[in-house]
């Protein structure tokens, strides 16, 4: 997938701050942006699920984000949330090295 870790460019605006926001997926709301990061060739928003798939959080490649509206505090994705289910855990722990890795196997194997 090509510039995964990248915000598409009419996607975000520098400096706008979506933490809090809800996220969309392609089949409804699935949680709220507990992290974000707009580092180039490193950014992600951190979904915290809620109760929806046990409070679990999961990292989304910025690339995945479709869209940000500042005005509804909403941020959809191009995935549904089965998809987003199936993602590996979210472990803060974890380098940026090895969190690439992990992610990148997820979603660069087709699943989304």
């Amino acid at each position: 997938m090509s510039n995964a870790w990248n915000y598409r460019e009419d996607a975000w605006s520098e400096g706008d701050d979506v933490v809090g926001y809800a996220v969309e997926a392609t089949d409804g709301t699935i949680g709220r942006i507990d992290e974000a990061t707009s580092e180039t060739d490193r950014s992600y928003v951190v979904v915290d699920t809620g109760v929806w798939i046990f409070d679990k959080r999961r990292l989304i490649p910025a690339g995945l984000v479709d869209s940000i509206d500042h005005d509804a505090h909403t941020v959809r994705v191009t995935l549904s949330k089965d998809q987003i289910e199936a993602a590996p855990d979210y472990d803060e722990s974890a380098t940026h090295d090895e969190i690439r890795r992990v992610h990148d196997e997820h979603y660069g194997s087709g699943s989304w």
